[in-house]
């Protein structure tokens, strides 16, 4: 057998989109397949190749996220990775990484992000814990503020189009201060908003709620309700899809409409902050149910150029020797220098004060992960006193990151 990795043809994303799904388990969905043909860039879209078969494959967006500090950095957001269970453990995912990660390095990108199946799978090339998902799960009769909330303003009820433009603008609001989140085009937000049934599994159509104040929208609810009626009456679980505010006024008047909807028993959300908000503001925490996990994956291809494209708590410097088995072209030592918050990062022969791999790297960029947690598990060695508290007083992030999508 000869294989290969290359760019998908038109004439082969069918299969390619195919042979992905049965990576996945999953059969073709037409309306799927509809949307996934407006939203995957052509360009970047690669195919694992069996004598001339296409097997499997990968592709990236062309993202910008933000990043401590507010700046947004180029990153390729890693989707659709798969290889048929026919050509597994025949080394096919690891060329297909090896390819995607040299191409987004030759785009200029110095982030690559993705959302993982399996956290194992990508570790081994490099990526690291760049955020963690906090998911909620409360009965509603629990769901109890510790004191009443005060309404600011009011919440409406919109479809989809009329929703639009409220809802890009509280998002954008919110992406430019957290790090993780990344910008959302028109054209984005209209596949985003797209509600056919491969995506309600058996729960409603989406409801879009708006929080407006003084005329503005200042926050928006996403979600779906999902139908059960019991003998004793209803047991409806509202799913949250999405639920940002501009500040903690608005957030708590959406989770107070949230927690008010008649005729639910079950309050569910898949995607949060790993802080979640609602820790401090409900007499029972514990009845949250608050569960953290991995979310974004996020892996440096570009240390100098991703370190000078954050933001930092302070001043000094530091000199980090980075290993890299999966790329050795992106290894080196670099000093990083910073001033009034602007970092800066040169190749230097002086001795290292952390040593640390790749992955080690993409778990404390955006803020997720400390240096002293990465101690903690053996990870990130300490060849300078102290090193690791520099380190963290540096990177330290005022604003957890996390991701409200999956990619």
């Amino acid at each position: 057998m000869t294989s290969e990795i290359r760019a998908v043809p038109a004439a082969d994303t069918r299969r390619w989109f195919e042979a992905v799904m049965v990576a996945f388990g999953e059969d073709v969905n037409e309306e799927q397949w509809a949307l996934d043909q407006k939203q995957l860039e052509a360009e970047r879209v690669l195919g694992a190749y069996v004598d001339g078969e296409v097997v499997g494959g990968g592709a990236a967006f062309t993202l910008r996220m933000t990043v401590p500090g507010g700046r947004q950095v180029a990153t390729a957001g890693v989707t659709m990775v798969g290889v048929m269970p026919t050509n597994r453990r025949q080394g096919l995912l690891r060329q297909l990484m090896a390819r995607q990660l040299i191409d987004v390095r030759a785009a200029g990108e110095p982030l690559a992000a993705l959302w993982a199946s399996e956290g194992s799978i990508y570790q081994r090339f490099g990526y690291g814990l760049g955020s963690l998902n906090g998911t909620i799960d409360i009965e509603r009769s629990r769901a109890v503020f510790r004191k009443p909330v005060s309404v600011e303003g009011s919440v409406q009820l919109r479809d989809a189009a009329g929703a639009k433009p409220d809802l890009m603008a509280v998002y954008d609001i919110v992406r430019a201060a957290t790090p993780g989140f990344y910008e959302r085009s028109s054209d984005w937000w209209d596949i985003l908003l797209a509600d056919p049934e491969f995506r309600r599994q058996g729960a409603s159509r989406r409801f879009h709620a708006v929080a407006m104040r003084d005329g503005q929208a200042v926050g928006y609810a996403m979600y779906r309700i999902k139908s059960e009626w019991t003998d004793t009456g209803p047991a409806n679980t509202l799913i949250v899809i999405e639920l940002l505010g501009v500040d903690a006024q608005a957030t708590q008047e959406l989770w107070s409409y949230i927690f008010g909807v008649d005729l639910m028993f079950r309050i569910r959300s898949r995607l949060g902050p790993a802080d979640h908000p609602l820790l401090l503001l409900v007499a029972e925490p514990r009845r949250l149910q608050l569960r953290i996990s991995d979310g974004l994956w996020l892996r440096v291809v570009d240390v100098p150029a991703a370190l000078a494209g954050r933001s930092y708590s302070a001043d000094g410097s530091i000199v980090l020797d980075v290993t890299d088995e999966f790329m050795p072209e992106v290894a080196g030592r670099w000093r990083l220098t910073v001033s009034d918050g602007r970092g800066r990062a040169e190749p230097t022969t002086d001795p290292a004060d952390l040593q640390l791999e790749i992955n080690d790297l993409g778990a404390v960029y955006l803020g997720a992960i400390s240096f002293a947690s990465l101690g903690r598990a053996d990870r990130a060695i300490e060849l300078t006193s102290e090193a690791r508290s520099r380190a963290d007083t540096m990177f330290e992030s005022p604003i957890p990151p996390w991701c409200p999508e999956v990619f």
